[in-house]
């Protein structure tokens, strides 16, 4: 017997600007899976389709983005509605690659794959992220390890993940999000970056842009 798809919960499809990682800047629709605490509207495959078509008709957009709280809990939801939508624009998957298992069936739907960890991950998760971005490098999908430290991470934390992000995919990009005020009041960066780009040349240090409203 077949499975009925099943339908998800969505704090929206606002547009907004990408506030981090590789299409920073980048005009989006935002496919916005809702946090516990966050009004959501219960979509099926067919309704995110059918939002995304009116939507995109109506503006002009660089892509989308699939975002929000743990997008990959929903992977058979996603599927569904990226093939009957058929996006004419590129889809960003932007995940914290928690869900290493549930990535491969979505690489033929989407154009990136970003991979945002937070502060200074534990080694499980990180090795889970690496597991992520080695599934789009087997399908030939653009990829991005995306790393957003704290003040109390440490340069060879973050040294670490680029290497490991390297010997996990040589075509990966690399984005380190440094806090904004740690950039304005030392040269760290400058040393970090001349250790990070002899460890993995496409890495690039840039700060993130404030999250618009609705996006997150």
């Amino acid at each position: 017997m077949q499975m009925p798809t099943p339908n998800a919960a969505l704090a929206g499809v606002p547009a907004g600007v990408q506030a981090n990682g590789l299409w920073i800047g980048r005009r989006q629709l935002f496919v916005r899976f809702a946090a516990e605490a966050e009004t959501a509207t219960m979509y099926t495959p067919d309704a995110l389709a059918n939002e995304l078509e009116r939507l995109v008709r109506r503006s002009a957009y660089h892509s989308i983005s699939i975002c929000g709280r743990d997008p990959l809990s929903n992977a058979a939801f996603l599927k569904a509605a990226l093939e009957s939508a058929k996006p004419a624009l590129p889809v960003m998957l932007d995940v914290d690659g928690q869900r290493p298992e549930s990535v491969a069936d979505l690489m033929s739907l989407v154009a990136l794959l970003q991979v945002t960890l937070e502060g200074a991950p534990e080694e499980a998760a990180v090795e889970r992220a690496l597991s992520s971005l080695q599934a789009a490098a087997g399908a030939d999908v653009p990829h991005a390890l995306v790393l957003a430290p704290e003040e109390s991470t440490t340069d060879g934390q973050l040294l670490r993940a680029i290497s490991r992000a390297h010997s996990t995919s040589g075509a990966a990009a690399v984005v380190i999000h440094p806090p904004a005020e740690s950039v304005e009041r030392d040269r760290r960066w400058l040393t970090f970056m001349e250790q990070a780009v002899a460890l993995h040349a496409d890495t690039r240090l840039l700060l993130r842009l404030p999250r618009p409203s609705g996006t997150r």
